[in-house]
């Protein structure tokens, strides 16, 4: 028996394992299975190879609790070590890997929450949560197995032992504060979390399982048995070739990615590239409605088929962290800080290549079948309009699939609007006036009287529609987007044929006068328009721009500092050809003129929604006089 110490540098490196990593002991699981798993993969690669003159068989790793001595055991059926190599890749490398990455961990005191993995801890993880570790191992060479015992000190025993099946097993034995690790439960968890899709399988105990008896009088029968219970799938879908997969396939392995989401993806999207970085992935599109917070951080992220993290910001563009799915890639640094991600020209590279692959989709998508593509737009748009404003190069690529619905249930393209309202709806300064309604019922008055002038209103209601549209008028040439309840429409779309007012100026002043004495100037600037008869006599308006800069501003960004919190400010657009109007000018009485105006005042305020509190109250009260 040989017995040494391993050349510590950092002082005391197994309370620094536990201290710094403590949060996240439960990864000592994910580390000792992934070397278990690149030792079973390594030996496959050997006996492939003629190298190694072994049987590969059918290997698996199994994990097994030992509760009455409190121990844990990994074991693995792989390529196994000689004592030399115990010594050179246990004492040596996997101790000096560890230490690099502790090193770097205790310079950041162990709060930079942006260390998105621990890959390269590997085996030392083992010391989170066990108080002495054994390795009991024997190689694919014709040599002795070799037994490893530390008790987290820097000392360990090292000798020959009498294992006679090929492969290693880590016996774990587990600390006190630690004995969680020794519940089924929560190895299962661990299991499942972390190891669902390793590509070698996974025994955790046994499970009963029917089979057909044979040889009875009665036919065959059932009968039950005891069979290993594998937790992973070791060829999930994303590892094949999307030709060998079909839409039940897809929808399966969602099911199986979040079996408690019972509501099927309305599409995927395959990633497979392998130049000039290796990535394959299933993302998935689930119905996401107006909601952009609740969806988030369901993406996971792997590292060859083992679980890293389901916060893949930085990795995938920030538009798309509301979809599902998977992404596996070995070219995405796991030891590093989410700002080094940021900058980093390979993951660079691959969000660009998702962000091409999922606007290519969509493309086609849209092509292969309108009609569906149409159905879908409302559970989908969020996500779109997010990419169209956060990301350039999907800005460009939207122009072939991004849809302008209206009020009234059709789907247009940007081009094929611009044509469908470019004879009707364009100033006189030649600039293409957009409507759009936010709010297809509290806007109802407004669509109409723009449906009955022969305008076409979109239908633009997602939570960020103020930052979208900023972002349309600045790149696409003389457009320009106006809610239906904002400046009088009448008064942005300039006709050659505009109404004449029925009063002089002389009257208009006298009528502007009496208006502004009663309407309150903190609230409302009175405007007078001439209009059809038909047309209301008082109509509120808020100036766009104003209304969208307080939208912006509450919506996140893109507002001028302190627009949120400005008081409202609203149009009142008089329409001087209206009979009210006119008997609003030309009553005697000062008390009739008040209450003309302030019932018309209301009756506008409240198709606004404006009318809350002890002012409809009282409006509710003058109306019943009135109609006494």
């Amino acid at each position: 028996m040989a017995t040494g110490n391993i050349n510590v540098s950092v002082e005391n490196i197994f309370p620094l394992i536990k201290k710094f990593l403590y949060s996240d002991h439960e990864i000592f699981l994910r580390e000792l299975i992934s070397n278990a798993t690149d030792a079973t993969l390594k030996l496959k690669h050997l006996t492939n190879i003629g190298e190694a003159k072994v049987d590969y068989g059918s290997p698996k790793i199994e994990v097994k609790i030992d509760k009455e001595n409190k121990q844990l055991h990994i074991i693995d059926q792989g390529i196994g070590m000689t004592k030399d190599e115990v010594e050179k890749y246990i004492n040596q490398i996997a101790f000096s890997g560890a230490e690099e990455f502790l090193e770097k961990y205790k310079e950041k005191n162990g709060k930079d929450t942006g260390i998105i993995g621990h890959f390269g801890l590997g085996f030392y993880s083992a010391f989170m949560v066990a108080s002495k570790v054994e390795i009991l191992t024997k190689s694919y060479k014709d040599e002795p197995a070799a037994r490893w015992t530390c008790d987290g000190s820097p000392e360990y025993t090292l000798e020959e032992t009498d294992k006679t099946e090929r492969g290693t097993e880590i016996i774990l034995h587990i600390a006190d504060d630690s004995t969680e690790f020794l519940e089924e439960g929560r190895i299962d968890s661990l299991l499942h979390k972390y190891n669902k899709f390793m590509p070698i399988p996974i025994k955790f105990g046994t499970k009963e399982a029917n089979v057909a008896k044979e040889d009875t009088k009665e036919g065959d029968k059932k009968e039950k048995v005891e069979i290993d219970n594998i937790i992973n799938n070791p060829n999930p879908a994303w590892t094949k070739q999307p030709a060998d997969l079909n839409e039940e396939d897809y929808k399966s392995f969602y099911r199986e990615l979040y079996p408690m989401q019972f509501e099927e993806p309305l599409f995927n999207i395959h990633l497979n590239v392998d130049y000039p970085f290796n990535l394959t992935g299933i993302l998935y599109f689930p119905r996401l409605g107006q909601d952009m917070n609740m969806q988030k951080d369901r993406i996971q992220l792997y590292q060859n088929q083992v679980y890293v993290t389901d916060n893949v910001e930085g990795i995938v563009p920030e538009f798309l962290t509301m979809l599902r799915g998977v992404i596996d890639s070995p070219d995405i640094p796991l030891n590093v800080s989410r700002s080094y991600l940021q900058a980093d020209g390979a993951v660079k590279k691959i969000s660009s290549y998702i962000t091409r692959k999922v606007a290519d989709k969509l493309t086609s998508l849209f092509n292969d079948n309108r009609e569906d593509f149409e159905k879908k737009w409302n559970d989908i748009k969020i996500v779109i309009e997010y990419g169209m404003l956060s990301e350039d190069k999907f800005f460009e690529k939207s122009n072939k699939f991004a849809l302008y619905p209206t009020v009234d249930g059709t789907y247009f393209t940007f081009e094929e609007l611009q044509e469908k309202i470019k004879d009707t709806q364009t100033d006189k300064d030649g600039k293409l006036v957009i409507l759009y309604a936010s709010n297809k019922d509290e806007q109802h008055a407004y669509i109409e009287a723009a449906k009955e002038k022969g305008y076409e209103v979109l239908l633009l209601d997602s939570p960020i529609v103020s930052h979208l549209i900023q972002k349309l008028e600045s790149e696409k040439e003389k457009v320009s987007f106006v809610r239906v309840d904002g400046d009088h429409i009448d008064n942005l779309i300039k006709k050659d044929d505009e109404a004449i007012s029925k009063l002089n100026e002389e009257e208009k002043t006298t009528l502007k006068t009496i208006l502004e004495e009663i309407v309150p100037k903190q609230k409302f600037s009175v405007q007078l328009e001439a209009m059809d008869s038909n047309a209301s006599p008082f109509i509120i308006t808020q100036p766009e721009f104003m209304r969208r800069m307080k939208e912006m501003s509450q919506t996140g960004g893109g507002g001028m500092f302190g627009m949120g919190n400005m008081p409202e400010m609203y149009n009142l657009v008089v329409n001087t050809n209206h009979e009210l109007v006119i008997e609003i000018l030309n009553t005697k009485t000062k008390k009739k003129q008040e209450r003309l105006i302030t019932q018309a005042l209301d009756l506008a305020r409240l198709s606004q929604n404006l009318l809350k509190g002890e002012e409809l109250t009282a409006f509710i009260k003058r109306s019943y006089e009135m109609i006494k």
